[in-house]
């Protein structure tokens, strides 16, 4: 069988640190009822448009969905997720830390409410099984950038790999 190429969703996916970098903030995802993500906590991102950049990317999805302006979202790493959900899709996640903003966070966008977490309460959140995974990646001292690879089955994750350069 010859290969295939491989053509993931492409996204962006941020996690925005309060100015004491002690919280983070994260969607609680309670809105629509056909959400996948339904009743999960997650960080700020979405697909990338046509003819946008990943940086330019992460920074409309903050401002569209939380009412920031990003102003130093850092690359931490990259995340491949195969047959991730219900529809067993790939995505090509671009993953930032953003550690300053301007303005101040709405309450609530079209996908559920907003909440500051703290960083060290992140895994005991409702959230999909393998965010708790790459998650401890985002907030490390390591300033070498991750790229992973996980292969969902299911609601779990099966294969997870990464590698730092």
């Amino acid at each position: 069988m010859p290969d295939t190429p491989h053509k993931p969703i492409a996204s962006t996916l941020g996690f925005i640190l309060s100015q004491d970098r002690k919280s983070v903030l994260m969607v609680h995802r309670t809105f629509r009822k056909d959400d996948e993500n339904l009743g999960l906590y997650n960080g700020i991102g979405g697909k990338l448009e046509r003819g946008e950049d990943v940086a330019s990317g992460m920074i409309r999805e903050i401002r569209e969905e939380t009412g920031l302006s990003a102003t130093s979202p850092r690359l931490r790493g990259t995340l491949c997720w195969a047959d991730f959900g219900p529809r067993k899709q790939d995505w090509l996640a671009f993953v930032f830390l953003v550690e300053s903003w301007e303005g101040a966070p709405r309450a609530a966008n079209e996908e559920g409410t907003l909440h500051w977490i703290p960083v060290a309460d992140l895994g005991g959140l409702p959230m999909w099984a393998g965010d708790r995974l790459f998650l401890p990646l985002v907030f490390d001292d390591d300033p070498r950038i991750f790229h992973g690879y996980m292969r969902y089955a299911g609601d779990e994750p099966a294969e997870w790999r990464y590698t730092r350069i």
